[in-house]
Protein backbone atom coordinates (compact mmCIF):
# COMPACT_ATOMS: atom_id res chain seq x y z
CA UNK A 1 0.00 0.00 0.00
CA UNK A 2 2.76 2.37 1.13
CA UNK A 3 4.66 1.98 -2.56
CA UNK A 4 1.35 2.38 -4.19
CA UNK A 5 0.34 5.33 -2.34
CA UNK A 6 3.96 7.15 -2.97
CA UNK A 7 3.28 6.27 -6.68
CA UNK A 8 -0.47 7.65 -7.26
CA UNK A 9 0.56 10.74 -4.79
CA UNK A 10 3.73 11.35 -7.75
CA UNK A 11 1.19 11.06 -10.32
CA UNK A 12 -1.10 13.73 -8.39
CA UNK A 13 1.79 16.27 -7.96
CA UNK A 14 2.75 16.06 -11.72
CA UNK A 15 -0.74 16.99 -13.01
CA UNK A 16 -0.79 19.70 -9.87
CA UNK A 17 2.32 21.34 -11.64
CA UNK A 18 0.88 21.41 -15.30
CA UNK A 19 -2.58 22.88 -13.68
CA UNK A 20 -0.75 25.31 -12.11
CA UNK A 21 1.51 26.26 -15.66
CA UNK A 22 -1.24 26.27 -17.50
CA UNK A 23 -3.37 28.53 -15.26
CA UNK A 24 -0.37 31.04 -15.16
CA UNK A 25 -0.42 31.07 -18.55
CA UNK A 26 -3.78 31.27 -19.44
CA UNK A 27 -4.41 33.79 -16.15
CA UNK A 28 -3.86 37.04 -17.96
CA UNK A 29 -2.87 38.60 -14.95
CA UNK A 30 -5.37 37.81 -12.87
CA UNK A 31 -3.72 38.22 -9.54
CA UNK A 32 -4.88 35.97 -7.48
CA UNK A 33 -3.39 32.31 -6.62
CA UNK A 34 -4.70 28.92 -8.35
CA UNK A 35 -7.48 27.74 -6.04
CA UNK A 36 -7.71 23.00 -5.51
CA UNK A 37 -11.00 21.91 -3.82
CA UNK A 38 -9.35 18.74 -1.79
CA UNK A 39 -11.88 17.39 0.25
CA UNK A 40 -13.80 13.33 1.21
CA UNK A 41 -17.14 12.45 0.95
CA UNK A 42 -19.07 9.43 1.26
CA UNK A 43 -20.76 7.91 -2.03
CA UNK A 44 -24.15 9.96 -1.44
CA UNK A 45 -22.29 12.80 -1.21
CA UNK A 46 -22.06 13.73 2.71
CA UNK A 47 -19.15 14.96 4.49
CA UNK A 48 -20.62 14.76 7.67
CA UNK A 49 -24.15 13.84 9.68
CA UNK A 50 -24.84 16.77 10.45
CA UNK A 51 -23.50 20.49 9.79
CA UNK A 52 -21.27 21.13 12.68
CA UNK A 53 -20.90 16.88 13.12
CA UNK A 54 -17.32 15.71 12.67
CA UNK A 55 -17.14 12.56 10.59
CA UNK A 56 -13.41 10.87 9.27
CA UNK A 57 -14.12 9.96 5.98
CA UNK A 58 -10.66 9.07 4.64
CA UNK A 59 -8.63 6.15 4.81
CA UNK A 60 -4.47 6.43 6.00
CA UNK A 61 -3.45 6.23 2.29
CA UNK A 62 -6.47 9.11 1.70
CA UNK A 63 -4.74 11.13 4.42
CA UNK A 64 -1.60 10.52 3.38
CA UNK A 65 -2.24 12.01 -0.23
CA UNK A 66 -4.70 15.13 1.77
CA UNK A 67 -0.80 15.98 3.51
CA UNK A 68 1.37 15.14 0.16
CA UNK A 69 -1.43 17.78 -1.21
CA UNK A 70 -1.32 19.84 1.59
CA UNK A 71 3.12 20.28 0.95
CA UNK A 72 2.32 21.25 -2.11
CA UNK A 73 0.30 24.78 -1.57
CA UNK A 74 1.33 27.89 0.13
CA UNK A 75 -1.63 28.42 1.50
CA UNK A 76 -4.64 25.92 3.17
CA UNK A 77 -7.96 27.64 3.85
CA UNK A 78 -10.88 26.49 6.04
CA UNK A 79 -14.29 28.22 7.23
CA UNK A 80 -14.45 29.02 10.65
CA UNK A 81 -17.69 26.56 10.83
CA UNK A 82 -14.75 23.83 10.51
CA UNK A 83 -12.53 25.09 13.21
CA UNK A 84 -15.24 25.45 15.55
CA UNK A 85 -16.55 21.70 14.59
CA UNK A 86 -12.93 19.75 14.05
CA UNK A 87 -10.40 21.87 15.64
CA UNK A 88 -7.96 21.39 13.04
CA UNK A 89 -3.86 22.15 12.39
CA UNK A 90 -3.56 22.24 8.96
CA UNK A 91 -0.08 20.76 9.01
CA UNK A 92 1.71 17.82 7.35
CA UNK A 93 1.64 15.30 9.52
CA UNK A 94 1.51 12.45 7.37
CA UNK A 95 4.16 13.40 4.61
CA UNK A 96 7.05 15.10 4.62
CA UNK A 97 7.05 18.85 3.04
CA UNK A 98 6.94 22.57 4.63
CA UNK A 99 3.49 23.43 6.05
CA UNK A 100 1.34 25.71 4.23
CA UNK A 101 0.51 28.94 5.93
CA UNK A 102 -2.85 28.40 7.58
CA UNK A 103 -5.99 30.79 6.35
CA UNK A 104 -9.98 30.89 8.38
CA UNK A 105 -12.37 32.05 6.43
CA UNK A 106 -14.34 34.43 9.65
CA UNK A 107 -16.59 36.86 8.46
CA UNK A 108 -17.92 37.80 11.98
CA UNK A 109 -15.13 37.02 13.55
CA UNK A 110 -15.87 34.34 15.67
CA UNK A 111 -12.33 32.38 15.93
CA UNK A 112 -11.56 31.46 19.30
CA UNK A 113 -7.78 31.97 20.83
CA UNK A 114 -8.12 28.59 22.47
CA UNK A 115 -8.28 26.94 18.56
CA UNK A 116 -5.23 24.73 17.72
CA UNK A 117 -4.65 26.89 14.52
CA UNK A 118 -4.00 29.84 17.21
CA UNK A 119 -2.39 27.94 20.31
CA UNK A 120 -0.29 25.27 18.13
CA UNK A 121 0.37 25.97 14.89
CA UNK A 122 4.07 26.58 13.98
CA UNK A 123 2.98 29.48 11.15
CA UNK A 124 0.96 32.35 12.57
CA UNK A 125 -2.75 31.89 11.46
CA UNK A 126 -4.50 34.16 8.81
CA UNK A 127 -7.92 35.12 9.26
CA UNK A 128 -10.11 36.69 7.06
CA UNK A 129 -12.84 38.93 8.22
CA UNK A 130 -15.32 41.72 6.93
CA UNK A 131 -15.30 43.09 10.85
CA UNK A 132 -13.70 47.06 10.65
CA UNK A 133 -11.21 47.65 14.07
CA UNK A 134 -11.40 44.34 15.54
CA UNK A 135 -9.01 43.98 18.28
CA UNK A 136 -6.35 41.06 17.15
CA UNK A 137 -6.36 38.29 18.36
CA UNK A 138 -3.70 36.23 20.25
CA UNK A 139 -1.86 33.73 18.17
CA UNK A 140 -3.50 34.55 14.67
CA UNK A 141 -3.46 37.78 12.57
CA UNK A 142 -6.45 39.78 10.98
CA UNK A 143 -7.06 40.49 7.19
CA UNK A 144 -9.66 42.67 6.84
CA UNK A 145 -11.62 42.48 3.33
CA UNK A 146 -14.72 43.44 1.87
CA UNK A 147 -17.85 42.24 2.60
CA UNK A 148 -20.06 40.98 -0.44
CA UNK A 149 -23.55 42.77 0.21
CA UNK A 150 -24.78 39.49 2.66
CA UNK A 151 -22.04 39.92 5.28
CA UNK A 152 -19.69 37.29 4.38
CA UNK A 153 -16.02 37.93 3.00
CA UNK A 154 -15.77 38.85 -0.37
CA UNK A 155 -14.11 35.80 -1.88
CA UNK A 156 -12.78 37.95 -5.09
CA UNK A 157 -11.09 40.82 -2.69
CA UNK A 158 -9.98 38.08 -0.05
CA UNK A 159 -8.10 35.96 -2.69
CA UNK A 160 -6.06 39.48 -4.23
CA UNK A 161 -5.31 40.11 -0.38
CA UNK A 162 -3.74 36.55 -0.05
CA UNK A 163 -1.93 36.89 -3.41
CA UNK A 164 -0.47 40.14 -1.97
CA UNK A 165 1.07 38.50 0.51
CA UNK A 166 3.06 36.15 -1.28
CA UNK A 167 -0.11 33.02 -1.63
CA UNK A 168 0.19 31.58 -5.49
CA UNK A 169 -1.74 28.57 -4.56
CA UNK A 170 -4.37 27.86 -2.50
CA UNK A 171 -5.93 24.69 -1.00
CA UNK A 172 -9.35 25.03 0.24
CA UNK A 173 -10.49 22.12 2.81
CA UNK A 174 -14.04 23.00 3.77
CA UNK A 175 -16.87 22.70 5.13
CA UNK A 176 -19.69 22.52 2.56
CA UNK A 177 -20.78 26.80 2.89
CA UNK A 178 -16.66 27.50 1.72
CA UNK A 179 -16.41 25.02 -1.35
CA UNK A 180 -20.00 26.20 -2.43
CA UNK A 181 -19.21 29.73 -1.91
CA UNK A 182 -16.24 29.29 -4.33
CA UNK A 183 -17.88 27.16 -6.34
CA UNK A 184 -20.56 29.78 -7.34
CA UNK A 185 -18.12 32.48 -7.35
CA UNK A 186 -16.12 30.79 -10.16
CA UNK A 187 -13.22 31.06 -8.16
CA UNK A 188 -11.67 27.26 -8.08
CA UNK A 189 -9.75 26.02 -10.33
CA UNK A 190 -8.95 22.47 -9.55
CA UNK A 191 -10.42 19.79 -7.80
CA UNK A 192 -9.18 16.73 -6.13
CA UNK A 193 -11.88 14.19 -4.73
CA UNK A 194 -12.03 11.39 -1.82
CA UNK A 195 -14.79 9.30 -2.43
CA UNK A 196 -15.18 7.14 0.19
CA UNK A 197 -17.48 3.50 0.31
CA UNK A 198 -20.17 4.71 2.55
CA UNK A 199 -23.53 5.93 2.53
CA UNK A 200 -23.83 8.54 5.14
CA UNK A 201 -26.92 10.07 3.76
CA UNK A 202 -26.01 13.47 5.51
CA UNK A 203 -24.67 16.67 4.86
CA UNK A 204 -23.16 17.43 1.75
CA UNK A 205 -20.68 19.26 0.42
CA UNK A 206 -21.58 20.90 -2.52
CA UNK A 207 -25.03 23.93 -1.48
CA UNK A 208 -27.11 25.18 -3.89
CA UNK A 209 -25.43 26.55 -7.22
CA UNK A 210 -27.91 29.44 -8.97
CA UNK A 211 -27.43 29.06 -12.41
CA UNK A 212 -30.80 30.21 -13.77
CA UNK A 213 -29.19 29.58 -17.69
CA UNK A 214 -27.92 25.87 -16.60
CA UNK A 215 -24.52 26.66 -18.87
CA UNK A 216 -22.26 27.17 -16.62
CA UNK A 217 -22.39 24.67 -13.58
CA UNK A 218 -18.89 23.69 -12.71
CA UNK A 219 -17.64 20.52 -15.70
CA UNK A 220 -14.26 18.70 -14.24
CA UNK A 221 -12.36 18.17 -17.58
CA UNK A 222 -10.61 16.27 -18.13
CA UNK A 223 -11.51 13.74 -15.26
CA UNK A 224 -8.81 11.71 -13.83
CA UNK A 225 -9.50 8.72 -11.23
CA UNK A 226 -7.60 6.20 -9.55
CA UNK A 227 -8.85 3.27 -7.22
CA UNK A 228 -6.29 3.91 -3.87
CA UNK A 229 -7.55 0.92 -1.63
CA UNK A 230 -10.85 0.95 -0.73
CA UNK A 231 -11.69 4.78 -2.10
CA UNK A 232 -12.30 6.15 -5.42
CA UNK A 233 -9.89 9.44 -6.16
CA UNK A 234 -11.05 11.46 -8.63
CA UNK A 235 -9.82 14.89 -9.73
CA UNK A 236 -9.51 17.53 -12.43
CA UNK A 237 -9.75 21.24 -14.01
CA UNK A 238 -13.14 23.07 -12.83
CA UNK A 239 -14.54 24.77 -16.15
CA UNK A 240 -17.41 27.03 -15.53
CA UNK A 241 -18.85 27.33 -19.23
CA UNK A 242 -19.73 25.07 -22.17
CA UNK A 243 -22.05 24.92 -25.72
CA UNK A 244 -24.58 22.77 -24.35
CA UNK A 245 -22.25 19.35 -24.58
CA UNK A 246 -20.24 17.96 -21.84
CA UNK A 247 -16.73 18.99 -21.80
Amino acid sequence: MVDETASFNLQLERWLTEARKSYVESAGGSERPHVTLCYAQSWDGSITTDPGETLALSSKAGMRMTHQLRSLHDGILVGIGTVLADNPQLTVREWTGNNPQPIVLDSQLRMPASSRLCQDNSRRCWVLTTVQGAEGREGCDLIVVPDDGDGHVNLDAALRALYQRGIRSLMVEGGANVISAFLRAHLADAIVLTVAPVLVGGYNAIGRLVDPDKASFPHIAPLHSHQLGDEMIVWGALHYKHSGEML
